[in-house]
């Protein structure tokens, strides 16, 4: 039976459903009262994670958060999903709020050393910062191989062989353990929680830490300066033909007539 371990990240962020509104003072987004669930991609990752124990290429599942004392909730969905147990890296509001990629990356790295994961497994973005960055650090900071926008994983008994979404299509690469792999939109259809599994999960094991229990530092090294709703889209116009669209085009320096 496979010994391997699989170490899969889970963020809370603001439903994809929805409408988000600016601080009037331009500091960030408005979170209070508003509905939070985990980050689809997460979602992905952790489905995937679960798929690889019941195919017996792992052993079992970790899954870890970062956050403050309200992102349990969205560890505890991960393991109503199938994981194994958790880990819940605490995180205050106010550090929480300035808490960037490099932090979350040097916190998942340092959890991965100590659970000795053979594999970590996270979304390849969360939908509130679309920063698209913490998967490449942490396979920088563990200095391991990477295989990130994965749409399809397979393991061949020794290696996992990744295809990814890049610009041109699809590429397939070979992928030695350990490895850090980020889970792209095409990769599965996550499954739903049931509820014996929400009862089961309230039982299972989660470990609490702080960034000073795993002696990493989560100081912001970017500011953010402002924060701004994007520019309303201007009124269209309606051409009565083609001859009209073409002239109106050519207006503009679309065409050249």
């Amino acid at each position: 039976m496979s010994k391997l371990r699989v170490l899969v990240g889970v963020k809370r962020v603001i439903d994809y459903a929805v409408k988000i509104r600016v601080k009037p003072d331009k500091s960030g987004v408005v979170t209070d009262g508003v509905k939070h669930s985990m980050n689809p991609f997460d979602e992905i990752a952790v489905e995937e994670a679960i798929r690889m124990r019941e195919g017996k290429v792992v052993k079992e599942v970790i899954a870890v958060t970062c956050g403050p004392k309200k992102s349990e909730e969205t560890l505890r969905t991960a393991l109503a999903m199938g994981a194994d147990r958790g880990v819940h890296v605490m995180v205050d509001d106010k550090s929480y709020a300035g808490l960037q990629p490099l932090g979350v990356a040097k916190l998942l790295a340092k959890v991965a050393e100590q659970e000795k994961a053979d594999i970590v497994l996270v979304g390849k973005q969360a939908i509130d910062d679309d920063s698209n960055q913490t998967a490449q650090m942490i396979a920088s900071l563990m200095d391991v191989h990477q295989g990130t926008f994965a749409s399809e994983v397979k393991f061949d008994g020794t290696d996992l062989h990744v295809t990814r979404e890049i610009d041109g299509g699809l590429e397939t690469i070979g992928i030695k353990m350990p490895c850090v792999l980020s889970a792209d939109l095409r990769l599965n259809e996550p499954r739903y929680a049931t509820l014996p599994n929400i009862m089961k999960a309230k039982k299972k094991k989660v470990l609490k830490t702080t960034p000073a229990d795993l002696g990493v530092d989560i100081a912001p090294r970017l500011q953010t300066v402002s924060v701004e709703d994007p520019p309303v889209r201007s009124a269209g116009i309606k051409v009565d033909d083609v001859e009209g669209l073409v002239s109106k085009l050519s207006e503009l320096g679309f065409v050249q007539t």
